[in-house]
């Protein structure tokens, strides 16, 4: 089984001017981030716009990452749809795409019995029979997986090997690791205290931007060297910082569009993207943070 340990950037979903998934976009903003040291990624999630994508651009998504990587990192496939049926199709197509791991969100918009998530969930795990990552994302979904429940599914679905931690119970994390669970940490601005208390990594968008910030965070910490953590951690908030100023998806595109030299479009309606003033503030932003052009 491969580690799930480290930084791993939720990916951006790049789009054309037409808005359709820009593949060569997408390629590159991987391979920058292979290249700047990242452990893996987590691939048409909450920053890849997941909901906002047909089931045929999260097929291919999970094909052109599996090939881009060549197994150089460790990519975890989101899967998660409204059906458990949509769900269980793409796992099975993610897996036969290369990918390392799958995840995928509870079932959300009608309220499920602890019973029917269960069984949401081993049914789409089973279709893939890969690694198995919840997200546990109750700000969108509406569902929170408690240490209660995920008992339940540990039990019931033995593909299970960890989860992306977004919701605001901080100290759940602990409670997660305690149950032999990969907890990848959801909020990258708490990614050090995350790993303090058991978290093996840290999952968010804004490493996609700048990720030799979160992995100096983890090199830091790895080497015994909290003071330097801290140092690093603190950077990262600034960074954090644009995307709370300017809007997450459309300011994590335009971001990368400057470092990289490549359009990766904007947001999928009904999102809006930045207007010429924002962009040209946080480009003078991006430039302030010494966030340098980079050539891939």
């Amino acid at each position: 089984m491969p580690e799930f340990r480290g930084v791993f950037p939720a990916i951006i979903t790049p789009l054309t001017p037409e808005g359709r998934f820009n593949e060569a976009a997408f390629r590159k903003v991987m391979e920058f981030n292979i290249q700047a040291g990242v452990h893996g990624f987590w691939i048409a999630g909450g920053t890849g716009e997941s909901i906002l994508l047909d089931d045929e651009e999260n097929g291919r998504m999970a094909e052109v990452a599996a090939d881009q990587s060549q197994g150089r990192v460790t990519n975890i496939m989101h899967v998660g749809a409204p059906t458990t049926a949509r769900a269980a199709k793409m796992a099975e197509h993610a897996a036969k795409s290369g990918v390392e791991a799958i995840c995928c969100v509870p079932p959300f918009f009608y309220r499920s019995t602890d019973e029917a998530i269960v069984e949401h969930y081993r049914t789409v795990a089973a279709a893939a029979d890969l690694p198995f990552f919840i997200y546990n994302l109750p700000q969108c979904t509406g569902v929170e997986i408690t240490p209660v429940l995920m008992a339940k599914i540990q039990e019931r679905v033995p593909q299970l090997a960890g989860l992306k931690h977004s919701a605001p119970t901080f100290s759940n994390v602990r409670n997660f690791a305690k149950m032999g669970l990969s907890c990848l940490i959801g909020n990258c601005m708490l990614m050090l205290p995350a790993l303090t208390i058991g978290a093996t990594g840290c999952v968010d968008g804004p490493i996609n931007t700048a990720p030799e910030c979160w992995l100096e965070i983890w090199n830091a910490y790895r080497d015994g060297d909290l003071k330097r953590a801290e140092v690093a951690q603190d950077r990262a908030a600034d960074v954090c910082a644009l995307f709370l100023e300017f809007g997450f998806h459309a300011a994590m595109k335009a971001a990368l569009s400057e470092r990289l030299g490549v359009d990766c479009g904007g947001p999928r309606p009904p999102q809006l993207p930045l207007t010429p003033r924002q962009r040209a503030e946080l480009r003078k932003k991006v430039a302030e943070l010494e966030l340098d052009r980079v050539t891939v």
